[in-house]
C-alpha cells in the first residue's frame, strides 16, 4: 500500500529514489532483509511513476480528444 508521503512524491522524485533503489540491490552487498526491504520501497515507487505516467496519458488524450473535436466542428474554409 503507498503511503500519504509517497503519494506526495513528484514523478522525478520518485524516479530518482527507484534508480537509488535499483544501483543498491544491483551493487549487492545488502543482507536479506535489507534486499527484500528495498525491493519492496521499489515497487512502491513504481507504483508511484506508473500513477503519474498514467496521469500524463490521461490529460494527454483528453487534449488531442478536444482538439479533435474542435477541428471536426470548425466551419470549412
Amino acid at each position: 500500500m503507498t503511503s500519504k508521503a509517497d503519494e506526495a512524491l513528484g514523478y522525478e522524485q520518485a524516479r530518482d529514489e527507484l534508480i537509488e533503489v535499483v544501483r543498491r540491490l544491483e551493487a549487492g552487498g545488502t543482507s536479506l532483509e535489507e534486499s527484500l526491504a528495498l525491493w519492496e520501497r521499489g515497487e512502491e515507487l513504481a507504483k508511484v511513476c506508473r500513477r503519474w505516467l498514467e496521469g500524463a496519458r490521461a490529460r494527454l488524450d483528453a487534449a488531442l480528444a478536444e482538439e479533435a473535436q474542435e477541428a471536426e466542428t470548425k466551419p470549412s474554409e
